[in-house]
């Protein structure tokens, strides 16, 4: 991948639990299938899961996210093409410029200029509308997971998970070992559910590793929600 298209798909998709939790009402609610309560709302076990990584990991996402890339793929070559043309007015500036009289030498100063603004303009539109693209795939796939992890929580004894998205002291876990972590087994109960085929053995799976950038958290209803909602079918 090129440096642009790895600037167009920086994100890092740093959700709080609480956030995930608001979501589950709305997500349920759209929904107008009856579906089972939760059992085992008041568990006490304490639990862990990366949400960045789960979106990120799961057959929907990976399908998604790699649809996004390749549309992407034109702006990307867009912004490399500018890139090379400000590189070579640079060359050419640095290898001339003494060679040049005051007026050349100004009028290739001021095209320099003119080209490095309109790249960075470029680039902070494409960085944009590519994190507005990821946001919608991430809320997406966000609003269906919530249920799925609250019911996956009350079946299981939990009464607490925590996002471990942000390492600390960005993120409220200081440590946590690998037995209370339950992003794997979520992952496989929504890949069950959404009945997404994983991706083809070529295609590049994401890493563990939060990509650059920032991503503007999914908007929580205003409401509380109850302890327990009822899963997405």
């Amino acid at each position: 991948m090129t440096k642009f298209a790895r600037i167009l798909l920086a994100t890092a998709l740093s959700f709080s639990l609480l956030a995930l939790a608001q979501t589950a009402p709305a997500a349920a609610a759209a929904d107008p299938t009856p579906a089972p309560a939760v059992t085992n709302a008041t568990g006490t076990k304490i639990g862990t899961i990366n949400i960045e990584q789960a979106i990120f990991a799961t057959n929907e996402g990976q399908r998604d996210f790699e649809v996004l890339r390749k549309k992407l793929e034109p702006k990307d070559n867009e912004l490399k093409g500018m890139n090379d043309e400000v590189d070579g007015l640079k060359k050419q500036l640095s290898t001339q410029g003494d060679k040049l009289n005051d007026d050349a030498r100004q009028t290739l100063v001021k095209q320099v200029e003119q080209k490095q603004k309109s790249l960075e303009r470029a680039v902070q539109d494409a960085r944009d509308d590519a994190q507005n693209q990821q946001n919608e795939i991430a809320q997406k796939i966000l609003q269906k997971m919530a249920p799925l992890l609250v019911k996956y929580a009350g079946d299981n004894g939990f009464g607490v998970i925590m996002d471990t998205s942000n390492p600390w002291p960005n993120g409220p876990v200081l440590w946590a070992g690998p037995s209370v972590d339950i992003t794997k087994a979520v992952v496989d109960a929504y890949n069950a559910q959404s009945g997404v085929p994983a991706p083809a053995a070529t295609t590049p799976k994401p890493t563990a590793t939060k990509p650059a950038g920032t991503v503007t958290k999914p908007a929580a209803p205003a409401t509380k929600p109850p302890s327990s909602a009822p899963p997405k079918q």
